[in-house]
């Protein structure tokens, strides 16, 4: 990981992503006999840090694979910052989520624009159901977490 990347990425999701505040904790300071500060990601536009990974990951996206669309697994917060990033940039965006993901999340992620596809009963089978709408679709997937776009991006958190 490079600086410099954290950097270019801080600088291509600034206009969108909402500057959250740290606030100190005195409360679990003092539970933990050390300074505690909290960072208010809560605050963010979807309630999550995971739309900072999900708008770098996208913006770096060229036009042929934006026009193929987007596709990624999620049970929650990772689904909805793909879906909301997708909806900003104009690309079709594919969520497949756990059956039993709570009714909430799931209708969060289609009010902010996301195709939803419940499948399996747990994060496995919507992972791999996701990947084969990769393959089957030609879209772009999603990692929530192993990507170096999305990682540069959640790291503009501090």
């Amino acid at each position: 990981m490079h600086l410099k990347e954290i950097e270019k990425a801080k600088e291509n999701i600034k206009d969108v992503i909402n500057k959250t505040p740290i606030l100190y904790s005195p409360i679990f300071s003092k539970i933990s006999n050390c300074s505690v500060y909290m960072k208010c990601e809560n605050l963010q536009i979807t309630g999550a840090y995971k739309i900072r990974g999900a708008l770098n990951k996208i913006r770096s996206l060229n036009e042929d694979e934006k026009n193929k669309g987007v596709v990624c697994s999620s049970a929650g917060n990772h689904a909805q910052g793909v879906a909301y990033a997708a909806k900003l940039l104009g690309v079709n965006s594919t969520i497949v989520m756990p059956e039993t993901t709570p009714y909430l999340k799931v209708q969060s992620t289609r009010d902010l624009g996301g195709k939803v596809v419940l499948h399996g009963s747990c994060y496995d089978d919507a992972f791999i159901k996701a990947k084969s709408i990769e393959e089957n679709n030609n879209s772009v997937f999603i990692h929530p977490f192993n990507d170096m776009k999305v990682i540069y991006g959640q790291g503009t958190i501090a």
